[in-house]
Parts: structure tokens; C-alpha cells; sequence
């Protein structure tokens, strides 16, 4: 078997037992999921713009956020919490789980192999590049975190975390 379709397959039992699993966790949370400690959470920028759009496009939003970054856990959360039906979620994680598995696959053994490449032809070149990946990885954390909003006082969620 290729090795790109045996990393795909993996993949993809990855992936539909990660977002199936978010969708289950949203579906046993429903409501409580507005309340308490993941309050604060559902609440943020990313959660609110999921629902609405899940609310207004149904399950292709779903389907969709899988090529997204982020916005993924929060739509198969919030369709879950939401109480999407299975006959209309399950079309959504199988064709959406198969295109995330499919890019990431692809551009993932592309990746391996030219840092590969990379350091079999030029060692300190590959050690550069992969310093490069990890500040901007870091870099990008850090910045999110300095611009995240600020916990109200008192907030209790904010305090635990």
C-alpha cells in the first residue's frame, strides 16, 4: 500500500474519533456547556462564530471546518451541543474528516520528506528551517495569548485555568 493512502487511512480513524468524540462530549455537555467552567470557553469569539454559522448553514459548516484551523473542535463541539441530528452530522464528519486526512497527509509526507532532504544535503540548513517553524510556532502562541481578552474580575473560570 502507498505510503500516502496508508497515512491517510490513519489519519482518518484519527480524526473520526477526535471530532466524533467532541461531537458526543458537546452532545452529553448540551446546556451545562453554557454554564460553569466552560462558560467562559463557549463563550469566547471562535465558539459564538461556529454556532452562528452552524445555525444558519447546518452541517456543511461542519464538513468545512475541517480544512480550518481552531475553528474545527468548535463547530463539532457546538453541533453536539446544539443536538445536530446524526443523519446529518455523520455525512458531514465522514466527508470532512476524509479531506482533512487527505491534506494533511499529503502536505505532512511532503514536509517529512523535503526537511529530510533537507538535512541529508544541508545539515544546518534543515537545523535553520526547523528553528524557523518552531519561533514562528511559538511566536504565534505568544501573541494570541498577549491579545486573548483579559478575564473579567471575579470570573471564576478564567481563575481556574
Amino acid at each position: 500500500m502507498d505510503k500516502v493512502a496508508l497515512t491517510a487511512a490513519g489519519l482518518y480513524v484519527i480524526i473520526l474519533l477526535r471530532a466524533g468524540g467532541t461531537f458526543a462530549v458537546g452532545w452529553l455537555a448540551g446546556a451545562g456547556a453554557r454554564r460553569g467552567r466552560f462558560a467562559r470557553r463557549v463563550s469566547s469569539a471562535t465558539f459564538q462564530r461556529a454556532e452562528r454559522a452552524i445555525q444558519r448553514w447546518g452541517a456543511p459548516v461542519v464538513a468545512v471546518s475541517f480544512l480550518t484551523v481552531g475553528f474545527q473542535t468548535a463547530a463539532n463541539f457546538l453541533a453536539g451541543s446544539m443536538r445536530m441530528p446524526l443523519p446529518r452530522y455523520l455525512p458531514a464528519l465522514f466527508v470532512g474528516g476524509a479531506g482533512w486526512a487527505l491534506v494533511y497527509a499529503t502536505a505532512g509526507i511532503g514536509a517529512l520528506e523535503l526537511l529530510a532532504r533537507l538535512f541529508a544535503e544541508r545539515p544546518m540548513l534543515g537545523v535553520v528551517a526547523v528553528a524557523v517553524l518552531l519561533l514562528t510556532a511559538t511566536g504565534v502562541v505568544v501573541y494570541r495569548r498577549r491579545n486573548a481578552a483579559p478575564a473579567a474580575p471575579g470570573d471564576t473560570a478564567a481563575e481556574e485555568s
